[in-house]
Order: C-alpha cells, then structure tokens, then sequence
C-alpha cells in the first residue's frame, strides 16, 4: 500500500510539473501575439486553455482521492494539500496569459499597447516568461534558489506595473480612453501572473522546509 501511495504522489508532482509546462507555453505564445498582432497565435491560446483547466481538475480529483483513501500525515499532507493550492494558482496563470490572448485578438490588426508603452511591456513580457520557465524548474528539483529568482523577478514586475500606472495619470498622457483601459488591464494581467508565480514559489519553499512564510500572500 505504501508503494501505491507513493507512486500517487509522484504522479501529482508530474502533474503539477506538466501544467507549468503548458502555462509557460501559453505565456509565451501570449507574449507574442500581443507584441505583434498574431491573431492566430492567439486563438491557440485561448483555445488551449481548455487542456491546462481539465488537467487541474485531473490533479484535484486525483489529490482529493488521496486524502480521503490514504490518510496522508505530515510531509505527506502537505504535498497534497500544497499541490491543491499549487495547482489553483497555475490554473489562473493560464487563465491569464488567455486574457492576454484575447486583449491581442480584440485589437488586431493593431497592436495593443501604444509606441511610448512597448520597452516597459516587452521586459514585463520577458519577466513573466522567466517565472514561468523558471516555476516548471523549481518544481522539478525543488532548488530553492530558483525560487529565489522567481521573486527577484516579481520584484521588477511590479516596480513596472507602478510605472504604468504613473504614466497613465500623467498630465502628458494623450492615448484614447479605450487605449488607456487597455494598458491598464494588460499591466494588471502581467503583474497578477508574477503573483501566482510567487505563490507557487512560496508553497514549494514551504515543502522543502516546513515553514511557512508569515508574508506570503495568496492571490485571487
């Protein structure tokens, strides 16, 4: 029985590490329909989202059965619990690399984000994309450093998003209220998945070492 247990766990650890790959897919295919109008690139991701929401359902069901059919204790129950929570976070990570998706479908053929907005946007890009391949890492060797580098990069992420906001308010701000609305969901889309990235990045942390980070925030 306890061979059957353990090969349950690991089945949810590769099914954790499995949605991470897809998000970071996701982003990335996101990221650049959004940069240069790629409708079509869009539509894959919107579309795929479906494939990342049936395989956190699959791992919730599967941890679930655990719980009540194993009787899990300690370390154990954490990994189970935390991939429950782990896996909630991920999902919403798709869900918003697929807003990003369809801010770039809504505005095609134009690009969303005006010329003066572009810089501050590509390194968000990128700084969400390095969380997300860095997550499917940090979820398969549990190197803490690697989630140390996940909230480095969260860091920036919102000092970026504060950016945004300032320029927007600015007196010297000129773009259309549909433009202005635009820039402020994307900023607020990027910034919300580094949040889920720190999330998962906590609760990893929290499974190697036991303790739990009493600032850890959880993100809706």
């Amino acid at each position: 029985m306890r061979k059957v247990f353990q090969e349950e766990l690991t089945q949810v650890g590769d099914q954790l590490v499995e949605i991470s790959r897809l998000v970071s897919e996701a982003m990335d295919k996101a990221t650049t329909s959004f940069q240069v109008a790629d409708v079509d690139l869009a539509q894959d991701v919107i579309a795929a989202d479906a494939r990342i929401d049936f395989l956190q359902n699959s791992l919730d069901e599967r941890a679930i059965d655990i719980l009540a059919l194993q009787g899990p204790v300690a370390s154990d129950l954490r990994m189970i619990v935390g991939s429950l929570r782990m896996s909630a976070s991920l999902e919403r990570m798709g869900d918003l690399a697929r807003h990003i998706a369809q801010l770039a479908r809504l505005r095609y053929p134009s690009t969303v984000i005006p010329g003066s907005m572009t810089e501050t946007f590509n390194r968000m890009a990128e700084l969400d994309q390095e969380i997300a391949d860095k997550l499917t890492v940090l979820l398969e060797s549990r190197d803490l450093e690697v989630a140390r580098d996940i909230l480095k990069a969260n860091t920036a992420i919102n000092d970026l998003h504060l950016s945004v906001f300032k320029a927007i308010a600015a007196p010297e701000w000129s773009e259309s209220p549909a433009t202005t609305v635009d820039v402020a969901l994307a900023s607020r889309y990027f910034e919300r998945f580094a949040d889920h990235g720190v999330s998962v990045a906590q609760k990893v942390t929290y499974l190697v070492t036991g303790a739990w980070q009493p600032n850890a925030t959880e993100h809706s």
